[in-house]
């Protein structure tokens, strides 16, 4: 199996669509089995800072879209998901094992 991660942020949008959804929608699209979106609460990369402010303002949180499929399900997606995400986050791609 190949666990496949995306990195980006929580306000991303492109054409006026988040970022996320597009994902998803490309990872249903593509039958992939699952997809887990997780929120995180600080972080920083090429772009900066991305923090949760606690005081009831939600600031461009750090999001990580993992998914866990077999490698010729997943490779075919990449091109169409870098795409997607361009300079907006980080796509990455390694072998895991499932028990």
């Amino acid at each position: 199996m190949w666990n496949l991660t995306i990195r980006i942020k929580k306000n991303d949008a492109v054409g006026g669509k988040r970022l996320q959804t597009l994902i998803i929608d490309c990872l249903m699209k593509a039958h992939i089995e699952g997809a887990t979106v997780w929120t995180g609460v600080n972080g920083f990369g090429k772009r900066g800072k991305s923090t949760l402010h606690l005081e009831g303002v939600q600031v461009n949180m750090p999001l990580i879209i993992e998914v866990v499929d077999t490698q010729e399900k997943l490779e075919p997606l990449l091109p169409d998901l870098k795409l997607i995400v361009g300079d907006n986050g980080l796509v990455t791609i390694q072998e895991t094992y499932v028990v």
